[in-house]
């Protein structure tokens, strides 16, 4: 019989070891996140939703102790092997991917060898959540971004084209008047995409609850704002290129419509959001 583990031995019930094992494989991970995917535009929201996820978890501690029954021993060490099993190849290949994918495992097996399967099923968004720090294998974002790239290259210049700009595309490089400009994947709306989805699927928990048919929503709505985003940073991009220069463009400017573009489209979605939640009311009968 499985009995419950009471707030003041929940660390002493074989976790240690895995406590050591988490550390074991956090701190390299961190570091090559932090040398890499973090460093750059497309990863940038990674450290904040570590810290935001983690701090989901934090405040249902109390509840955590109270409630925590010892997971199975065989579970807790098939999850860690394969999680090991994941780390080790990504730390051999320097595949990143792989390396946060093994080190997420073995914070799932540590959750569940010390609060069980119960818990760790209720508590299924921090760690929906939490899944946002792995980043995506680089294959599948050239093969993703490129697509993309097109079509908001295509977008951006078609649209200024059809207000007497002198503005033409071919791919994903536009040329306006004698400057040439070349659409970088940062651009192209798959880094907005992930960021959107992450924030907005956190501000969906705090307010809404844990309700997977509106987290499903708000990553759906994500897609097309997050595309319309990036669809507008190029254009300023381009007006700032053709009025002021390339100089200007490709300075602070550049990173300045990124950020304001990325937090008028999280707006966009809270408002969607909070308008879907008034009709709901109005329909409910609620006041």
């Amino acid at each position: 019989m499985v009995k419950p583990i009471r707030a003041s031995d929940w660390l002493a019930h074989d976790t240690w070891p895995l406590l050591v094992a988490l550390a074991a494989v956090t701190v390299p991970t961190i570091a090559k996140l932090s040398g890499q995917t973090w460093s750059s535009e497309s990863g940038s929201q990674g450290p904040l939703i570590l810290c935001t996820g983690l701090w989901l978890l934090w405040r249902q501690l109390p509840e955590l102790r109270e409630q925590a029954v010892a997971g199975s021993a065989t579970i807790t060490g098939l999850l860690l092997s394969a999680a090991l099993l994941l780390f080790v190849i990504g730390e051999v290949t320097d595949l990143v991917t792989f390396q946060a994918a093994g080190t997420y495992g073995v914070g799932v097996a540590m959750f569940y060898s010390s609060f069980g399967g119960r818990l760790l099923q209720r508590n299924w968004f921090p760690f929906l959540y939490l899944a946002f720090t792995i980043p995506p294998p680089s294959w599948w974002i050239d093969s993703a971004t490129g697509p993309l790239k097109r079509f908001v290259s295509a977008a951006a210049s078609d649209l200024l084209h059809l207000v007497g700009m002198p503005v033409t595309h071919d791919g994903v490089t536009i040329y306006v008047a004698q400057y040439q400009l070349l659409v970088e994947d940062a651009c192209s709306g798959m880094n907005s995409l992930f960021g959107l989805i992450a924030i907005s699927l956190f501000y969906v928990y705090l307010i809404r609850g844990a309700s997977w048919k509106r987290s499903l929503f708000t990553a759906f709505l994500a897609i097309p704002v997050a595309i319309g985003a990036n669809i507008l940073r190029i254009i300023v991009l381009i007006l700032l290129t053709y009025f002021f220069g390339d100089e200007i463009a490709q300075g602070f400017l550049h990173f300045a419509a990124g950020i304001f573009l990325f937090s008028a489209a999280l707006l966009l979605i809270f408002s969607i959001d909070g308008l879907v939640q008034f009709g709901l009311n109005k329909y409910r009968g609620v006041t």
